[in-house]
């Protein structure tokens, strides 16, 4: 069970020319519903494909053409409900919000404003041991993602590509409860692995399936919490929303930059509009787009051609069922059952391959020397090939019998080294790999102990000064081990040094 005892951080602080600022962002979360079909129909989702290939009739609003709920997107929707740990609601109703844009050919956007399938839930954000902010889930509702416009192909024209019409998103919309740019970064990253590790999203910002719209205002030091006494938004500021960042570097830079633009303004005499605004990387700055709409500008009315969208408690249950163990669960089992530091539970639950991999190396062995390997070896040696956990050239089972092969005091841990070389780059049987390659550590007590008092008749100063110092018995292990050409059990030598000096 995870332990929810835990320090809130601090909000993040600018110093003004007049005053000190605190601070408020919340965060609205467009994440592409991992499904092969899109929400209202049965053209496919598949990135990469031939632009204007994977559109129905229904994506291109032909006439005539109506909508059909996709059941396995509302089974996801309420499977990332249940992660968050948010209320299900069993009835919703889908809403149509109009707007016209070349990359939406209906004029308007199904979507769902006044009754959504998902309402409130939380996400627990470790900020570092011990200290988290619990961010509060809004709602999360069920849209169509638009098309895409295309402006660098042709200098006098610009290009639509539909094949992402339609494509079922879930937005999921949090309070204001995130205080600084890297509270922002971390809260995406974590809502990012709890969706991969439910499978109903696969978190790619690189390809647009996982997008934020950063909502960004100031206050003075004492309004936040006037806030959360009161309910009464206008303590924070007036917010400028920074639209669909997909990049946890920009999205820190961006949210600074804006924050100081609104502190310099307010102690300027100005005042904040409230707008939509673009993050600009290469001059650092964000700019503004458009005005921001209010509900009302996008005259939402409900979706004539889909019924409310009821759904049942049992069907709810099942899914509940057959949920996955989730990232907090599986660092806390981590940390109890194999004995792992904070520290490491967090990087080896970083996403499921990753998690799957350990287990399997640290099931019946050292937790912590398994944590090593794979950590700092491993993890190492892919970081710096750019390779995944899934190309990774020592499969698990070779990393386990690798592990093997030191508690049984059959190699060293230098050698050990040499073994995940060899693996490496010729792969084969741990074991079978230490025996051609003359890796065997003598564990012999006979030929060790030769070897030691052979060292020790050699070196009578040293053995004064390792009597008078027991630390300087080291280099009597260290010359044994050089003799045998590292062979020697270390343990085996150092048990013996002291013996024979007295020690």
């Amino acid at each position: 069970m995870l332990d929810l005892t835990y320090e809130t951080p601090k909000p993040k602080v600018i110093a003004g020319a007049k005053h000190d600022w605190e601070l408020v962002i919340g965060m609205e979360i467009h994440a592409q519903v991992s499904s092969n079909a899109k929400l209202f129909s049965g053209a496919s989702t598949r990135f990469g494909a031939e632009p204007n290939s994977n559109v129905a009739f229904v994506d291109a609003a032909m006439p005539g053409m109506l909508p059909v709920i996709n059941e396995y997107c509302i089974e996801q929707a309420v499977r990332t409900g249940l992660g968050l740990k948010a209320e299900i609601h069993l009835r919703s109703a889908f809403d149509r919000k109009n707007y016209f844009y070349p990359d939406l050919p209906q004029g308007y956007q199904i979507s769902q404003l006044y009754h959504p399938i998902v309402g409130e839930g939380e996400v627990l954000v470790e900020m570092g041991p011990g200290v988290a902010r619990l961010v509060r889930i809004e709602r999360i509702h069920l849209e169509q993602d638009a098309g895409k416009s295309i402006h660098d192909m042709d200098p006098n024209m610009s290009f639509v590509d539909f094949n992402r019409t339609g494509v079922a998103l879930m937005e999921i919309v949090s309070r204001p409860d995130i205080r600084g740019p890297e509270e922002a970064a971390a809260y995406v990253t974590k809502l990012r692995q709890i969706l991969r590790y439910l499978g109903t999203c696969d978190g790619n910002m690189q390809n647009g399936n996982l997008r934020a719209d950063v909502n960004v205002s100031v206050c003075l030091p004492g309004q936040y919490e006037k806030y959360q006494a009161t309910q009464d938004f206008s303590h924070l500021g007036t917010r400028c929303e920074i639209k669909n960042m997909n990049s946890m570097r920009f999205m820190t830079q961006a949210i600074d930059y804006e924050a100081r633009r609104q502190i310099a303004i307010l102690e300027d005499g100005g005042s904040i509009v409230q707008e939509t605004r673009l993050y600009d990387p290469d001059k650092g700055e964000t700019r503004s787009m458009r005005s921001k709409e209010e509900a009302h500008d996008y005259r939402y009315f409900p979706c004539p051609d889909l019924l409310p969208l009821e759904i049942e408690q049992g069907w709810v249950d099942d899914i509940a069922a057959s949920m996955p163990e989730l990232p907090d669960a599986k660092k806390a089992r981590f940390m109890g059952d194999f004995g792992l530091t904070d520290y490491d539970a967090n990087v080896l639950t970083a996403d499921l391959e990753s998690a799957a991999f350990f287990e399997t190396v640290a099931k019946g062995r050292d937790g912590k020397m398994a944590a090593n390997w794979v950590i700092n070896e491993l993890f190492g040696r892919l970081n710096k090939q750019g390779l995944t956990i899934a190309e990774t050239p020592v499969s698990s089972a070779q990393l386990g019998g690798m592990i093997d092969l030191i508690g049984s005091g059959e190699i060293s841990g230098k050698m050990a080294k040499e073994l995940f070389e060899i693996l490496w780059t010729e792969g084969g049987d741990p074991a079978e790999q230490a025996a051609k390659h003359g890796m065997k550590q003598v564990t012999d007590t006979g030929a060790i102990e030769a070897a030691v008092d052979e060292i020790i008749a050699a070196n009578p100063g040293q053995v004064e000064k390792a009597k008078a110092n027991p630390k300087l018995a080291g280099w009597f292990t260290g010359q044994v081990l050089k003799a045998t050409g590292g062979k020697a059990n270390p343990a085996t030598v150092n048990a013996l040094v002291a013996q024979k000096l007295g020690l």
